[in-house]
C-alpha cells in the first residue's frame, strides 16, 4: 500500500523494534496496522501516507500488516483494523481505531507532534556539547513558550554549569527541588553543582592530602581530603574515605560522607559498576 518514501516504511517481524521503538526516541512514530482485505484500511491509509509526506519527517509512518504481523499486533491490543498507534520515546502517547475524518485525523498529527518548546529543548540537547552559549539559547527560548517545563529547566542548569555560571544554575536546581520536582537527571545535576561549590572550599586534593597525612586522626582533615578528591573526579578514593567515616563516625561526619557519597553514586550513574559496588557497601555500614 505504501509508497516509496523516507517517511512510510512497510515494516517486518525483525525491524519492528528499530523501526518503532528505536526510531520514536528521536521522531514521533505513526503505526499503521491494516490488511490488504480491509477496504476502511485502504480508504485511512493513502490519507496518512499523504500527510507523511507533507510534514517532510516530522513523523514517521510505519504501516504493519497485521496478516504477516499478528503476534505484534496482540501485543498492542489490536482487535479491530485500521489501528493507529501513536508512539514517541518508545512509549505510547496516542490512538485510534478506524477511519478518521481527513480534518480530525489532520489534528490527531498535530496533536501528537512535539511542540515549538520541545523542538527547542531537543535541538539544544543535541547542541550541548559542541555549543554550550547556543544550547543555553534554545532552552531559554523553550522555556518562554513552557516555563515549567522541567526537562528544560533541568537541560538550562546543565549548560550553565557547563559555562562555570554556578549560581544561576544552582538557583534553577534549587527552585526544583523546593517544588519536588527534581528528576534523576535534576539531581545528578544538583549532585554536580555540589560538588563544584565543595572544590572552591578545599583546594587541590594535594594540599588536603599532606594535611590528612600529617595529622591522620583528624577526622575534620580526612573529610576535606574526601571532598577534594570528588571535586577532582577521584571518586573511588573519595568513596573509600567516606565509608571509614561512616564506619568510625555515624552520626557526626559520618552523615555528611553519607550524603557525599550519595551524590557520587548520582554523577557515576544507575550503570556504573563502581557506584553499585559502594552503595551496596554503604548498605552494609548503615545497617
Amino acid at each position: 500500500m505504501a509508497s516509496q518514501s523516507s517517511w512510510i516504511i512497510e515494516t517486518t517481524r525483525d525491524d519492528f523494534e528499530a523501526d518503532v521503538l528505536e526510531r520514536s526516541r528521536t521522531v514521533p512514530v505513526v503505526v499503521d496496522f491494516w490488511a490488504p482485505w480491509c477496504q476502511p484500511c485502504r480508504m485511512l491509509g493513502p490519507i496518512l501516507e499523504r500527510l507523511a509526506e507533507e510534514h517532510q519527517g516530522q513523523f514517521v509512518l510505519v504501516k504493519a500488516n497485521t496478516d504477516e504481523l499478528p503476534d505484534i499486533a496482540a501485543s498492542f491490543g489490536v482487535q479491530s483494523i485500521p489501528a493507529v498507534f501513536a508512539v514517541r520515546e518508545a512509549a505510547l502517547v496516542d490512538q485510534f481505531v478506524g477511519v478518521l475524518p481527513e480534518l480530525q485525523l489532520r489534528a490527531w498529527v498535530k496533536r501528537i507532534l512535539p511542540s515549538e518548546a520541545e523542538t527547542l529543548a531537543s535541538e539544544a540537547a543535541e547542541l550541548e556539547r559542541t555549543d554550550p552559549k547556543a544550547a543555553e539559547a534554545r532552552y531559554r527560548q523553550a522555556l518562554q513558550e513552557r516555563p515549567n517545563d522541567i526537562a528544560a529547566r533541568v537541560g538550562l542548569a546543565r549548560t550553565l554549569l557547563a559555562q562555570a555560571v554556578i549560581q544561576e544554575a544552582r538557583q534553577i536546581i534549587d527552585e526544583l527541588a523546593a517544588a519536588g520536582a527534581l528528576d534523576a537527571e535534576g539531581q545528578r545535576v544538583q549532585a554536580e553543582i555540589r560538588v563544584r561549590l565543595e572544590a572552591e572550599e578545599t583546594g587541590s586534593p594535594e594540599q588536603a592530602r599532606a594535611a590528612a597525612e600529617a595529622d591522620p586522626k583528624n577526622l575534620e582533615l580526612q573529610w576535606n581530603l574526601a571532598r577534594a578528591l570528588v571535586a577532582a573526579a577521584q571518586h573511588e578514593e573519595a568513596m573509600q574515605i567516606c565509608l571509614r567515616l561512616v564506619e568510625r563516625d555515624r552520626h557526626g561526619l559520618g552523615e555528611q560522607a553519607r550524603v557525599l557519597m550519595v551524590d557520587i553514586f548520582r554523577l557515576l550513574g544507575p550503570e556504573s559498576d563502581l557506584a553499585n559496588e559502594y552503595r551496596r557497601r554503604l548498605s552494609m555500614a548503615l545497617f
